[in-house]
C-alpha cells in the first residue's frame, strides 16, 4: 500500500480538490474518497447513481473494480468524477 495523491474534478464542482488514495484502491473506492470532499458540499448528493472515474478528457469510465495501480495513472494526475 503505498499513498497516492489524485486531483480530483468532480462534476459540478467548481474546484478542483487533491484526494488523499491508496495504490490499492479500487475506482469505487476512490470515487468514494473523491465524493467525500465534493458531494452535499458543492454538488448535489443523487441517491441511487453510480459515482464514476474516468481520466481527465477520456470517454471511457476505468472499471470500477481497476485498482489505481492497475489504472496508468499517476500522482496527483486529474481524475473526473461524475454520477452515471
Amino acid at each position: 500500500m503505498t499513498a497516492f495523491p489524485v486531483s480530483s474534478h468532480f462534476h459540478g464542482d467548481f474546484v478542483l480538490k487533491l484526494v488523499p488514495a491508496d495504490t490499492e484502491f479500487t475506482m469505487d473506492e476512490l470515487a468514494r474518497a473523491a465524493a467525500e470532499h465534493s458531494v452535499g458540499i458543492h454538488v448535489p448528493d443523487q441517491p441511487g447513481k453510480t459515482i464514476r472515474a474516468r481520466a481527465q478528457g477520456a470517454e471511457e469510465p476505468f472499471p470500477r473494480d481497476m485498482r489505481i495501480s492497475e489504472s496508468g495513472l499517476e500522482p496527483t494526475q486529474t481524475v473526473e468524477f461524475y454520477f452515471e
